[in-house]
């Protein structure tokens, strides 16, 4: 082999070399702070009053786990996150269908739309990506107190459909602007109407950026704390509401391993989701999900 042959394969080694060290040290910065949190609520009251947080756990154990899980204060009530499991499930399973499927419909219908005002509806629902919830807190608060809504199960669940709406039809919309215009026009020739292409034709081809649209809008919905705390009502407070209740209870002393249990036990359910489905969502990003 020539020099000139060798050159390059040894600068391809020296790029690959730099490139894994960066991403070995990207992950290492990342997941610090998973680990901290990790080795300290293994640790017992005696180890965290030492005060030295980075050290590992002499005797590890999970009764910090136990306590958050369990027994942990959230004001008046003792019951620890375990009350707001059920809470954040009922409230996330149907937001996410819902929000899911209704912003693939307004997708597909947008991008159908032939009309000089079609990109002006997109662009009006757009808008509501930009705008902070905080903005929208009091109308929400009065329209959904005017129809008997705020404050209950079935006001928490139709907020994160409305506020997840501008979001899922965006994806939606730019996903099916890619599908050819003839496989429509072929289920119209045959009869078929605008609901039953839809769901017989176009939905069975949206695997991937249903996929991609249902995790960001689970990890979306199961980490909020705002839209929980203000339109949830006492009963129906989700999982984040109880752990904020927990770390900012005034009753006792602090206990800092209670309080990063209880994190990581909020923090489960959206890691198996990405655990589980992991390599279908980066599938959906890979085909072109999120396009556009």
């Amino acid at each position: 082999m020539t020099a000139a042959a060798q050159k390059p394969a040894y600068g391809a080694r020296v790029a690959r070399a730099g490139l894994y060290t960066f991403l070995i040290v990207s992950a290492i910065f990342f997941l610090l702070p998973l680990l901290l949190v990790i080795m300290n609520s293994l640790k017992p009251m005696e180890e965290i009053r030492q005060g030295n947080l980075l050290a590992l756990p002499v005797n590890p154990n999970f009764d910090a786990w136990v306590a958050a899980w369990k027994s942990a204060c959230t004001g008046l009530e003792c019951g620890g996150v375990r009350p707001g499991l059920w809470n954040s499930i009922k409230i996330s399973v149907p937001a996410v269908v819902i929000s899911t499927l209704a912003g693939a419909l307004n997708g597909y219908a947008l991008a159908q739309w032939r009309s000089r005002h079609a990109n002006m509806t997109m662009l009006l629902i757009t808008v509501g990506l930009f705008i902070p919830y905080q903005a929208m807190l009091y109308p929400t608060v009065k329209i959904l107190s005017n129809v008997g809504l705020f404050r209950t199960y079935p006001g928490i669940v139709f907020v994160h459909v409305i506020y997840g709406l501008p979001y899922t039809t965006l994806l939606f919309r730019n996903f099916y602007v890619g599908i050819p215009d003839e496989i429509s026009r072929a289920a119209r020739m045959e009869g078929a109407s605008f609901l039953r292409t839809f769901w017989s034709i176009i939905l069975p081809l949206s695997t991937n950026i249903l996929i991609v649209v249902a995790i960001l809008q689970f990890t979306g919905i199961w980490n909020d704390y705002l839209l929980g705390l203000i339109f949830a009502g006492n009963d129906n407070l989700p999982m984040t509401v109880q752990l904020t209740n927990i770390v900012n209870n005034a009753r006792g002393a602090a206990n800092p391993n209670i309080n990063m249990a209880a994190a990581l036990i909020t923090a489960i359910p959206t890691l198996v989701v990405y655990f589980v489905s992991g390599r279908y969502f980066v599938r959906g990003i890979a085909a072109g999900a999120v396009k556009g």
